[in-house]
């Protein structure tokens, strides 16, 4: 285990390093869930595997727990495959090279696999373990969780019977995730139509700003590549047309680069109005965004999108709202409607903008996909929602979170903080399918996920596995 073999609690970060020496990219668990399999059956534990590599492992309870509700110890077995630009690392084949440096466990540049390793790796500890006090325990891991809850959306109950479930896929200690934001993806989709057009090609560049996740740090207020460069073109939007447009990387990060190449019959017309606002813009985010950068440069392009495609285009992309929509009136601070326009590329002859959207109000989340839908059938462009994911809606009494406050209070002597969070968790799925299923989320200090500097924190991967098993003593 190189220089994991010192660091306790010994059997956790035994399986984590175990579990990081197999590739398991979203969309590639077999070998991963595979080695969940023969991991039960080398203990003789009931195991269910489906056809999308979801895995449910079973172990009795101990003695004096007989009767006790069953309990579901749930993550997921994907992670988040990004490197470095340095790095030569390569998710299909090489495992993670784990770094201690302190009190801190990191990758070699590229992401950790904390979120949600760490959640096997717990789970796989307390079925080897002969010295835990427990209920009957369901350790269900999920696959696909990171791109598109897959394996939650397509798991049954039919092989469970827990009544409570503990997620493990929260990324702060002592905070405690009692409800979550549900969401929908929508493509807005132009068929494109160009043609040759004289005049001379620009390029403009938004880059530079730093992005992050559209959940968690949208309330932020960071720039939006693509409504940046939105903003920028509507300003001259009469001069100018389209003939190129690019942004964006992943449904659920907030673009920090975008695009478009434009053609111009007599660029002296609005250079002056591109760089003035370009100024401007850049002034307005000068706190949230000090990296921010405009760039207009001279390029090359043979032909342009039709005059009426391109204002069109354009016009979608100024009206279309984005970020914060509206905060929660039950929970302060937090954000309850967003909207992140988050891709926008150009492939086989078509232009498409991705948005995401997230709401903890199902009515809420309806209205904001109608708006995308109302402008854009007002531009000529067609929509198609997908990725649906439902909340998981605050409960007024859980006799759960009762016991794990009461637990975590036990041991340290505070309450841990119950909130809510702006994404969306496996939980909004699996309460639909295990409606009298109480739940509750939490996890050790990770920070920096789903980037090449992703990492955790040693001490509080021992002190969450303490609470875990003081939580599934007094779960009796």
């Amino acid at each position: 285990m190189n220089n994991l073999s010192n660091l306790e609690p010994k059997n956790v970060f035994k399986w984590f390093y175990e579990l990081n020496q197999i590739p398991r990219g979203s969309g590639n668990e077999k070998e991963a869930s595979e080695f969940l399999v023969k991991f039960a059956k080398d203990r003789n534990l009931e195991v269910y595997m489906d056809d999308i590599y979801n895995v449910i492992i079973k172990k009795p309870a101990t003695p004096g727990y007989e009767n006790s509700e069953a309990v579901i110890i749930q993550g997921h077995v994907d992670m988040v495959p990004i490197k470095a630009d340095t790095s030569n690392h390569n998710f299909e084949t090489d495992p993670i090279e784990m770094i201690v440096e302190g009190d801190v466990l990191r990758a070699n540049d590229t992401t950790l696999g904390g979120d949600d390793g760490i959640a096997v790796a717990y789970g796989l500890a307390i079925l080897e373990a002969d010295d835990i006090a427990h209920p009957p325990i369901e350790l269900l891991i999920t696959t696909n969780e990171e791109t598109s809850m897959d394996g939650a959306m397509q798991l049954t109950a039919d092989h469970l019977s827990g009544t409570r479930l503990l997620n493990l896929d929260t990324e702060e200690e002592g905070f405690f995730l009692v409800s979550c934001s549900g969401g929908s993806n929508i493509d807005t989709t132009f068929v494109l139509e160009k043609e040759n057009v004289a005049g001379d090609a620009y390029e403009i560049i938004i880059f530079g700003l730093k992005g992050g996740h559209s959940g968690a740090e949208i309330h932020t207020q960071r720039a939006n590549a693509i409504k940046v460069l939105g903003r920028l073109l509507s300003s001259v939007k009469k001069d100018i047309t389209l003939s190129s447009l690019e942004g964006g990387i992943k449904h659920n990060a907030i673009p920090s680069y975008a695009k478009a190449v434009i053609k111009v019959d007599d660029f002296s017309k609005i250079e002056e109005k591109l760089n003035s606002l370009s100024k401007e813009i850049i002034e307005e985010y000068r706190v949230e965004e000090p990296n921010f950068k405009i760039e207009i440069n001279p390029t090359k392009a043979d032909e342009a999108y039709k005059k009426d495609l391109s204002n069109n285009v354009i016009d979608f992309l100024m009206m279309l709202p984005d970020g914060v929509r509206f905060m929660s009136k039950d929970i302060e601070n937090l954000v309850q409607t967003s909207l992140n326009n988050a891709i926008i590329s150009e492939v086989d002859g078509k232009l498409t903008l991705v948005t995401a959207a997230r709401s903890a109000s199902s009515s809420s989340l309806r209205e904001t996909l109608d708006i995308v839908n109302t402008i854009a059938e007002r531009v000529g462009a067609a929509t198609k929602e997908y990725s649906a994911y439902p909340a998981w809606q605050y409960e007024a009494e859980s006799e759960l979170r009762d016991i794990s406050v009461k637990t975590f209070e036990e041991l340290y002597g505070k309450k841990p903080e119950l909130t809510s969070i702006h994404a969306g968790l496996e939980c909004g799925l699996l309460k639909g399918i295990l409606p009298n299923t109480d739940m509750i989320s939490f996890g050790p200090d990770i920070f920096d996920a789903h980037t090449p500097k992703e990492h955790m924190i040693i001490s509080s991967v021992g002190r969450v596995w303490e609470y875990t098993k003081k939580l599934l003593e007094n779960l009796k």
